[in-house]
């Protein structure tokens, strides 16, 4: 009977999580009907793909998408490195210091992302780094999440493959390059597809970094659907199943990886 009762929650915390994807999608499908009536409709009425066209038709979509791709694939790509670098010490070097700089770094964890919004502006505005994509992609490339993660994969590695690698005379470099990090793979992969789903939606910094339209990532550019004096709800949907779509895809093709990861950063 219990099993049947947490079967029953987990699909209704599904249903409610899926929801609000089916709905837009039944919108951007749907050419005719009500969209806000109540209740809602949970099917298409006269499917048509006419407001994806019309998405691609209105917007420049490609090149927002490459944006996105390269303001991503950059994002991870970064974070690992220094994330990875940072987590390393404080797991497995001994040095004074490192329990004050290890809680200062989970101090930052109480903090909302916004509040940093006027800071980063400040110093990416003193580095002349506005309107260009190095200052959407560096206040995003180091946080207490990732290194805490990555602390805990590195501490997972048996300390006898370490003394063996330094009594064989292996510098630390490669110690962490060759050795460390192939064995946290899964955690990397955990980390990096978490970073690549935070990336790609992540819209309030952009827009505030952000003011050449051809430099936009897709999270703010389908905003330009919304037009100057009118809009069309069903096509903004449109757009909105375009920008989630490559999200959810790179969500299932890496599960078993973000799964491995994560199931060992529990243990």
């Amino acid at each position: 009977m219990k099993t049947i009762a947490h079967y029953l929650l987990l699909c209704a915390i599904a249903l409610v999580c899926v929801f609000p994807f089916w709905w837009t999608l039944v919108t951007a499908l749907s050419s005719e009907g009500n969209i806000f009536a109540f209740p809602p409709t949970f099917w298409p009425k006269a499917p048509s793909m006419d407001n994806f066209i019309e998405v691609f038709r209105a917007i420049p979509m490609w090149r927002f998408f490459g944006n996105s791709v390269f303001i991503a694939a950059c994002t991870v790509f970064w974070k690992l490195l220094l994330c990875s670098a940072a987590a390393y010490p404080l797991a497995r070097m001994h040095f004074k210091g490192r329990k004050l700089v290890f809680g200062l770094i989970l101090a930052t964890l109480v903090l909302p992302s916004e509040v940093n919004f006027l800071v980063n502006f400040i110093t990416v505005t003193k580095l002349s780094l506005v309107d260009t994509y190095a200052g959407v992609i560096l206040p995003n490339v180091v946080n207490a999440v990732s290194i805490l993660l990555l602390k805990q994969a590195f501490e997972e590695v048996p300390q006898d493959l370490i003394d063996a690698a330094r009594v064989d005379g292996a510098p630390e470099w490669i110690i962490f390059s060759k050795i460390m990090l192939p064995l946290i793979a899964p955690w990397l992969a955990t980390v990096g597809i978490l970073t690549a789903v935070e990336a790609w939606n992540e819209y309030i910094w952009p827009s505030i970094v952000m003011s050449k339209p051809d430099e936009f990532p897709l999270s703010v550019g389908v905003l330009y659907l919304r037009g100057t004096f009118g809009s069309s709800t069903r096509v903004i949907a449109a757009g909105t199943v375009l920008t989630i779509l490559p999200t959810l895809a790179a969500f299932l093709l890496t599960q078993r990886f973000f799964m491995r990861g994560m199931d060992g950063a529990v243990k």
